[in-house]
């Protein structure tokens, strides 16, 4: 861990990572920023990179971060995440003793930091999940460019040739680094983190501690403490910069020439005028009612309001609005106890620094100004809880209460324009729902809004009004109260992002930032050509029909292409008929030899398309122990053309896509299986999904057990 001290005769500088190693300026300008503890004002490092060598740094992760990420594969990519995930959730409690310093009460640790843990262990799996044990992902489904199917697209993901570049708000200093990290990471691109100053010392411990697990690829993560304002200028078109931070920052970037003409791809998440609309059916005594008093006062709180996903604009029935402002305020008296996070009880801290606190004071003043009314809290000095436990002033905290407004005139533009970054919201009145829309709408694009209400008609006309203007919508009422996990809480699942002034960007999400990452290419070719490109057998590629049953293969002996063909099978009426009777599936395709003639999809009597399936597997299966393991499902199936009474079928199986599990000793095996009839015509069309054995040894007990759960 780092060890930054205010203690020493001389203040330490805030050191960065580059080239696989730690490095600070060997002194810093008079001028340079000051990083200090939140609550006491007390220093605690300079911040300065000058003289760092950042075209070193952009080359070093361009060259080894890129070539030992592209080493791996997905899985192994994202076993790596899951690994970094335990090991700094075994030391969160340091993390937690420095976030202490930024003003963050314990809540406000499990939001930054649990949270960022849970970002890298979500990627961690559905990587492993959702993604190929491979280094190309196909996106879409295949295209046949020819009659005979000699030439064929694809669409592919790989990943861009450069390095991401993280510029990050003060807010969130862990969060906000591994929730660009973990999807830049999956897809196989080294980071540059570049924390806001305020707070980057968390960030830097935060770095030092993934460092020392151990566990990442030399050039995959590097750290700019400080600032780099011609860290652009070095940027190219392989290169992603992905930023948060306000609006007017964004709008500057945006504007560099290499954004504009370089080909620099370039993402933002900026200023968001949140809002949370209350239904009228939500009337006070209602758990909706109750569920948005909680979600507002919490927003407001949380982080001292300083969240890019806080509700600013409280949108609610004009009969309704004083009822809640009475319940929000009362709320804040009962539950809200400010002060140094260290002291036992404290509910909410401080803001980043005083300059940000004087910023927040400013944008109230200016709200005042323009109609807005204060009808909780003030901008004064507030009494707050020291360290020790007593009670008074804090002259070196950037301390506030939370400040609600409401407005008598609610399309005052200054409510829908100024994003307060602090713990202040608004209280805004609507007389119909259209007028909600219409308030909703004025932030001009956010990254979330909440609806509050149990009416579902209510409900589908708010979301499907708003829904184009927000990035994300919470619907809250009695049945998810108590599991959501509220407006302000991004999940690394969803969409984080926003149209308009929110900045349109897409962080999160999935598997969509994961492609963010990476470059679509269409990629044309025979079969054999994009077997080998993209890892996955095609149709008309090459097959090989051995003495060697493919299912007595091990992982290791198993390739493409390997394939077993079977001999017809003849599926008479009584066959159909005993299907039926057993199974229950009495359909008139398959008992009313009339019904069915009179049927344009049908000869006559047809089996059924799952006996047909069954029976399929019996003419593939090779009975005997061996390394196929289990069957664990089919997936795409098409029935294509019906098999009559008296008809025939047979199988063709070709191992298709080979997929090991890095942490097993077995892994999946997706099979193309197509029927024929004896004309030679596609009856059905599925795959085969089974679990095999990486070599022909017996499976541990361990894996036993496992498959057997």
């Amino acid at each position: 861990m780092t060890s930054l001290s205010a203690a020493s005769s001389e203040l330490a500088i805030l050191p960065s990572y580059f080239q696989g190693q730690w490095w600070a300026p060997e002194s810093a300008a008079p001028d340079a920023p000051l990083a200090r503890d939140a609550t006491t004002g007390e220093p605690i490092a300079r911040v300065s990179a000058e003289g760092a060598d950042l075209p070193g740094a952009i080359a070093y992760a361009r060259g080894l971060g890129q070539r030992n990420l592209g080493e791996l594969t997905f899985h192994q990519r994202a076993l790596l995440l899951k690994q970094l995930a335990i090991f700094l959730n075994e030391r969160r409690a340091e993390l937690y003793e420095i976030s202490a310093r930024t003003g963050a009460t314990e809540k406000d640790h499990l939001i930054d930091i649990d949270g960022g843990v849970g970002v890298l262990f979500t990627f961690g799996s559905k990587g492993r999940r959702e993604l190929p044990n491979a280094k190309v992902m196909i996106d879409g489904p295949l295209e046949v460019l020819s009659r005979d199917g000699s030439f064929l697209g694809e669409h592919i993901y790989t990943r861009i040739p450069g390095v991401a570049v993280q510029i990050n708000a003060f807010n969130f200093p862990v969060w906000g680094m591994l929730e660009k990290f973990a999807p830049a990471f999956l897809a196989g691109v080294p980071s540059i983190v570049k924390p806001a100053t305020p707070k980057g010392y968390l960030t830097e411990a935060a770095v030092r501690l993934m460092l020392e697990s151990g566990l990442l690829p030399d050039g995959s993560l590097q750290l700019i403490s400080g600032a780099a304002r011609d860290l652009l200028d070095h940027l190219d078109y392989r290169d992603l910069v992905a930023f948060t931070g306000s609006a007017s920052t964004a709008k500057r970037l945006k504007e560099h020439p290499r954004v504009v003409s370089g080909g620099l791809r370039f993402t933002s998440e900026t200023d968001s005028l949140n809002a949370a609309i209350l239904g009228p059916d939500a009337v006070p005594g209602t758990p909706e009612f109750d569920a948005f008093v909680r979600s507002a006062v919490s927003e407001m709180t949380a982080k001292a309001g300083q969240k890019c996903t806080s509700i600013r604009r409280l949108i609610v029935p004009e009969q309704l609005r004083e009822s809640v402002i009475t319940a929000i305020s009362s709320s804040f008296q009962e539950r809200v106890r400010l002060g140094d996070p260290r002291a036992p009880g404290v509910t909410m801290g401080a803001l980043a620094s005083l300059d940000q606190l004087a910023d927040v004071r400013a944008a109230v003043r200016t709200m005042v100004a323009a109609g807005g009314e204060i009808v909780y809290g003030s901008l004064e000095a507030p009494a707050v809880i020291r360290q020790d436990g007593s009670e008074g002033d804090a002259p070196g905290g950037a301390f506030m209460s939370p400040v609600l407004l409401t407005w008598p005139e609610p399309t005052t533009a200054a409510v829908h324009e100024i994003e307060v970054f602090g713990p202040v919201a608004s209280v805004l009145g609507y007389r119909s729902l259209d007028e909600a829309l219409d308030l909703a709408a004025r932030g001009a694009g956010s990254l979330v809004a909440t609806v509050c209400s149990h009416d579902p008609l209510i409900v589908q006309y708010l979301v499907s009004g708003i829904a184009a203007h927000h990035g994300r919508v919470l619907v809250l009422d009695r049945d998810d109260a108590h599991s959501s996990t509220g407006h302000g809480s991004p999940v690394p699942h969803l969409l984080h992002g926003g149209p308009g002034r929110a900045g349109g960007g897409e962080e999160l999400g999935g598997m969509l930032s994961v492609r963010h990452h990476m470059q679509r290419t269409a990629v044309q070719g025979s079969p054999d050509v994009l077997t080998a490109v993209t890892g996955v057998w095609h149709p008309g590629a090459q097959r090989r029909f051995g003495e060697t049953h493919p299912f007595r293969k091990s992982l290791a002996e198993l390739r493409l292409g390997d394939a077993y063909a079977s001999p017809l099978r003849e599926v008479s009426l009584q066959d159909v008929s005993d299907f039926a009777a057993s199974t229950g599936d009495t359909f008139y395709a398959h008992t009313n030899a009339e019904a069915a003639a009179a049927n344009p999809f049908f000869p006559g009597i047809v089996a059924h398309g799952y006996l047909l399936i069954s029976w399929a597997a019996g003419l593939f299966v090779d009975p005997e122990p061996g390394p196929v393991l289990a069957n664990y499902g089919l997936e795409n199936l098409r029935f294509i053309t019906p098999l009559a009474a008296g008809d025939a079928f047979r199988v063709t199986l070709t191992a298709k896509q080979i997929t090991p599990r890095e942490d097993q000793d077995y892994g999946e095996v997706r099979w193309d299986a197509v029927l024929h009839n004896q004309h030679d015509e596609i009856v059905a069309t599925y795959d085969v999904l089974t679990l095999v054995a990486k070599t022909q040894a017996r499976v541990s007990a361990e894996t036993e057990a496992s498959l057997a759960v």
